[in-house]
């Protein structure tokens, strides 16, 4: 009886060495945020006071476009994953982006707020700052859900709507994202605000890409550093949290022409959800992309800029 007890407390002993050289390896202080904008912002960059948070931004292409697409990013991205997408749309339109709250180089706000009501009164005050009263208005994930939540209480400002791979539906906590899954659980909850192994990214990422192959070490160790931003963390934590409300219940009162883009092989919004939309929504268009995950616009950017921009020019 005596060996048996040995050898339990040999390999809890053993487990706890390896629980902490684990957390030792992979143990990432927060970034400061000027050693970020030093690595990523660029000429194009600019920052802008919104209730006292310092929002980074880029607004490029046609200055005499009187109607600018604005484009949104979801959930632990930031504006650089509509690198292709600018780079195509600017010779004609006026372009913005920006780094949500929590999120990029942007950081977290002093409310610890990431409801859809916030996000909805920040992108307001944001184009407002920037005299912009009427737009063409793209998201993708939670940025999607963002979008089609300003479409709803601001209709008259949406020209037109892009949604890809929205987010707008209930989901079981079964079916959410690993990285949202360990934010809700109480003791790996504080463990993420430190510890955050790359593998952890590099699995999201592989969630989110149809196309392993197009997952590499340039594009994990980006999305490491902004997730690493000071506060990033602490409010992923809290962003993941927040429960789904009951305003996708009022989707079909969206009378905007929306373009409804999907990677078919999503496994954070699966498929399934495009056709709910599209059941929803009264003047729509669908395209589903085979072979693609969940941010298409990231993936295949050159494919879907093309069907965006003739969704943006159709009369």
């Amino acid at each position: 009886m005596k060996s048996v007890f040995n050898i339990i407390k040999y390999l809890s002993l053993l487990l706890l060495l390896l629980i902490i050289g684990f957390c030792a390896l992979n143990y990432y202080p927060d970034t400061p945020v000027d050693k970020l904008k030093a690595k990523y912002a660029n000429t194009e960059s600019e920052f802008i006071d919104i209730d006292g948070l310092n929002v980074h931004y880029r607004d490029e292409g046609n200055p005499t476009d009187s109607t600018p697409v604005v484009l949104i990013h979801g959930t632990s991205s930031f504006l650089q994953t509509w690198n292709t997408w600018t780079d195509s749309l600017k010779p004609s339109f006026r372009v913005i982006r920006m780094d949500l709250p929590a999120y990029g180089l942007t950081g977290p706000n002093k409310q610890n707020d990431y409801s859809a009501a916030y996000y909805t009164s920040f992108l307001n005050k944001f184009l407002m700052k920037l005299g912009v009263k009427k737009c063409y208005l793209a998201g993708n994930s939670l940025g999607g859900k963002i979008a089609w939540e300003y479409a709803l209480k601001y209709p008259e400002a949406v020209k037109k709507l892009i949604l890809i791979d929205a987010a707008a539906f209930p989901r079981k906590q079964s079916q959410m994202p690993l990285a949202f899954r360990l934010a809700r659980m109480p003791i790996l909850k504080d463990l993420l605000l430190k510890v955050t192994p790359k593998a952890v990214i590099k699995t999201s990422m592989l969630d989110v890409y149809g196309d392993d192959s197009k997952v590499n070490d340039s594009l994990i160790n980006t999305y490491h550093d902004m997730v690493c931003r000071a506060g990033n963390r602490y409010a992923f934590v809290n962003r993941a949290t927040i429960n789904f409300d009951e305003n996708y219940k009022n989707l079909s009162l969206i009378n905007t022409p929306t373009l409804i883009l999907w990677g078919e092989t999503d496994t954070w919004i699966p498929v399934d959800n495009a056709y709910l939309f599209q059941k929803e929504l009264k003047n729509d268009t669908l395209i589903i992309y085979k072979g693609v995950g969940h941010v298409p616009m990231e993936e295949i950017g050159e494919r879907t800029v093309k069907d965006a921009f003739s969704f943006l020019k159709k009369e």
